[in-house]
């Protein structure tokens, strides 16, 4: 693969409808799930949020990818950039209009932006690239989802007034932004070349989502008692503490796991016996 990319379809070991699920499904899932948790059980459950996070930036990166193997080139980052940017306008509009479904309307915003963006793309700039429009809409959605999960962690709610005062008034927004971008950039770039594999690419954006994860839970510390929050300010150290473990945990596994299926797909295409795979 050149740097500008291949000029085709990437080849892909997980289909792209499974991670669109994956993304999609699990980021809003772990969403809900980290506010509810935090309401019934207490702030140290925010830490789930960010595994929703982790869902919807192993999404993006693989989005990312698929776009790029069309000759992208240089315009990766700004692919990354783009898509928080499209999440910040649609996190900032959905949460303060949808209550307890803002999450769900600033997702559908955001993919309304990336379609209407990818479009522009293609039949006003020019650029030709057939999957632009979804692309666009996945990396938008994922964008978002990824901003909504890490706001999630680091103050146990999406509710826009907390979210107001403890992530964009504190400037912890721009944290998320550079954290998150990167994130679902940085993967393509760091595994570019000849040899570039979707597992090993997708391996390094679960690896930067497990860091943003662990940047989320130092900023949830220092994160001040909400009224909206049922428990003490000594919770939040613990919600740290999970959030290093989990994420160290989860990144392990996971890079296990997609090793073990390279192996595997090594083994059915060239119907070898390496010491790999048992």
């Amino acid at each position: 693969m050149s740097a500008g990319g291949s000029g085709g379809g990437a080849a892909e070991a997980i289909p792209q409808n499974k991670l669109i699920a994956f993304g999609a499904a699990g980021g809003l899932i772990a969403i809900y799930l980290s506010y509810f948790m935090v309401q019934f059980a207490g702030p140290a459950f925010s830490f789930i949020g960010a595994l929703g996070a982790i869902c919807a930036i192993v999404w993006g990166a693989a989005a990312v990818r698929r776009v790029a193997n069309y000759g992208l080139g240089t315009g990766v980052p700004s692919i990354g950039m783009l898509a928080l940017g499209m999440g910040v306008v649609a996190t900032i509009f959905g949460l303060a209009i949808g209550g307890i479904a803002g999450p769900v309307v600033a997702f559908v915003t955001a993919m309304v932006i990336g379609l209407v963006i990818g479009a522009l793309a293609n039949r006003i700039i020019g650029m030709g690239i057939p999957i632009m429009e979804q692309s666009m809409t996945e990396i938008a959605g994922a964008g978002t989802l990824a901003i909504v999960g890490l706001s999630t962690a680091m103050t146990g709610t999406f509710m826009f007034d907390v979210i107001l005062t403890e992530v964009i008034a504190t400037g912890y927004i721009a944290l998320i932004f550079i954290v998150a971008g990167i994130a679902i950039l940085h993967p393509f770039n760091a595994n570019l070349g000849p040899d570039e594999k979707q597992d090993r690419t997708l391996s390094t954006a679960f690896e930067k989502g497990a860091i943003a994860m662990v940047m989320a839970g130092i900023v949830s510390q220092f994160q001040p008692v909400h009224p909206l929050l049922p428990q003490s300010l000594s919770d939040w150290p613990y919600g740290m503490f999970l959030s290093a473990s989990t994420a160290s945990m989860l990144s392990g596994t996971h890079m296990m796991w997609l090793e073990q299926v390279s192996c595997q797909r090594k083994r059915r295409n060239r119907n070898e016996h390496g010491t790999c795979c048992p």
